[in-house]
C-alpha cells in the first residue's frame, strides 16, 4: 500500500489502566508487547495508528515502590511524572522490536479548550503520522488539576480521533463491549452488537466504571461514541485481552459493539467538533419539545422562546449542553448568552422577550447559533 493510501486510513486506538495493568495494579508488560505487535499488523494494512493510553500513575507507583493508589493529588501527579518516563520508555522499547518509532504527547483539557491550541495540536499529531511515526497520547496528568482535567482517556480518544480525522477508534477494555445490562450482576445480560443511534434507550444502559485502577466508565464511553458518529467516525469496544481484537476491528470483523457512523443530515464541522469536545460543558439549557424539533428537524437555530430552564453558570462563548424535557443531552453548542440572563428569559414569550428592556436581546438573536450547535441524534 502506497503512502497516500496509508494516509487515508488513521485509526485510534485507547488503552484503559484496567487493560494496560495486572490484577494487582501493575503494568503488564507483556500485554504491551502484544500490542506493539497487533500495531506493527495494522500498519503491514495500511493502517497509521495513534495510541492514547492510560497508566502513567500505575508505573509511577511501581518505580516509586508504593503498593497502594494514593487519593491526594499531590502524590497523584508525583507518580504521573515518574510514571510517564516509564511508560513512554516501556512504549518506545516494545514498538522498537518492530521498528516502529514512537512520540510522547501529553494534553490537558487546557491545550484544547483554546481553538489556536486545538489546532496546534491537531498538526503535530499530522505531521508526526506523516513522517511514519507512531503517537502516544496521554492525559498531562503531572500538571493536571480538576478544572483542565480530561478526566477519562475515552473523551480525550475521541478528541484525537476527531483532530485527525480518523477513519476508526477502538476502545480496548476489560468488558467485551455494550451489553442491555450490567453482566457483573445480571448473567443473562447480552452484548449488542450494533448501534447505529445513540438515544435515551442506549444512554440508561450505560453502567459504572468497573475497576479501581480506572477513571471511566462505560458512560464516558457513550459519550465518545456519540460525538464520534456526529463526526462520522466509527468506534468499537471490545475486550482488550482478545488476541488480534484491534487487527479484527481494523478489518471490519465483528469484535465486541460497533458504533456506526451513518451519514449525516448536518455537517460537522471543525468548529463543531472543537466545540463538542475541545472545552467541558459549563451548563446545561433545557427546551421544550418545539425547540428540540427545531434543532433536530429543522436545521433551525435555538431561540430563547424554546428555553424552559438554565442550570450551572456560564458565561456568553461558554459551552453548554443541550437537554430535552427528560434531561437527555442531544445537543451541544456555544451560548450566545450569559445563564443568569438566560434563567430570567426561561418560559417566556417572545412578546414578553420583546416588551423587557432586559431581556429584548434575547428576542433579536439566538441563544446558540445552528453554526455554533452540534446535534448528536
Amino acid at each position: 500500500m502506497t503512502g497516500a493510501d496509508a494516509a487515508s486510513r488513521r485509526l485510534v486506538v485507547k488503552i484503559g489502566s484496567s487493560t494496560l495493568t495486572t490484577p494487582d495494579g501493575r503494568p503488564d508488560y507483556a500485554y504491551l508487547d502484544g500490542l506493539a505487535e497487533q500495531m506493527a499488523a495494522v500498519r503491514a494494512e495500511g493502517w497509521q495508528p495513534v495510541i492514547v493510553t492510560s497508566a502513567a500513575i500505575a508505573c509511577g507507583l511501581e518505580a516509586l515502590g508504593i503498593a497502594e493508589r494514593p487519593t491526594d493529588m499531590p502524590s497523584l501527579q508525583a507518580a504521573a511524572s515518574v510514571g510517564q518516563g516509564a511508560l513512554s520508555a516501556a512504549y518506545a522499547s516494545a514498538f522498537a522490536k518492530r521498528g516502529m518509532l514512537t512520540s510522547v504527547v501529553l494534553l490537558t483539557r487546557r491545550d484544547t479548550a483554546d481553538r489556536t491550541a486545538y489546532l496546534h495540536a491537531r498538526d503535530t499529531l499530522t505531521r508526526l503520522l506523516e513522517l511514519g511515526v507512531v503517537p502516544v497520547v496521554n492525559e498531562n496528568d503531572t500538571v493536571s488539576v480538576e478544572q483542565i482535567r480530561f478526566g477519562d482517556n475515552d473523551t480525550l480518544a475521541a478528541l484525537v480521533a476527531c483532530l485527525i480525522d480518523a477513519d476508526l477508534m477502538v476502545i480496548l477494555s476489560d468488558i467485551d463491549g455494550l451489553y442491555d445490562d450490567n453482566p457483573r450482576r445480571n448473567p443473562d445480560a447480552r452484548l449488542i452488537e450494533r448501534v447505529e443511534r445513540i438515544g435515551k434507550d442506549v444512554m440508561a444502559v450505560a453502567g459504572e466504571a468497573g475497576t479501581a485502577v480506572g477513571s471511566g466508565g462505560m458512560i464516558t464511553k457513550i459519550k465518545a461514541a456519540r460525538v464520534l458518529m456526529a463526526a462520522g467516525i466509527p468506534m468499537v469496544i471490545c475486550q482488550g485481552r482478545r488476541p488480534g481484537c484491534v487487527a479484527d476491528a481494523a478489518a471490519g470483523r465483528a469484535v465486541g459493539t460497533l458504533f456506526t457512523a451513518p451519514a449525516r443530515p448536518h455537517a460537522i464541522t471543525p468548529k463543531k467538533l472543537w466545540i463538542a469536545l475541545g472545552d467541558a460543558a459549563r451548563g446545561t439549557i433545557t427546551v421544550d419539545a418545539g425547540a428540540r424539533e427545531a434543532l433536530v428537524r429543522g436545521g433551525k437555530s435555538l431561540l430563547a422562546v424554546g428555553v424552559r430552564a438554565v442550570e450551572g453558570s456560564f458565561a456568553c462563548d461558554d459551552i453548554v449542553d443541550v437537554a430535552d424535557g427528560e434531561g437527555h443531552v442531544f445537543a451541544r453548542g456555544r451560548a450566545a448568552a450569559a445563564s443568569d440572563l438566560l434563567a430570567l428569559a426561561a418560559g417566556r414569550t417572545r412578546e414578553e422577550l420583546a416588551a423587557n428592556a432586559i431581556l429584548a436581546v434575547l428576542d433579536e438573536k439566538p441563544v446558540i447559533h445552528r453554526d455554533d450547535l452540534v446535534l448528536f441524534e
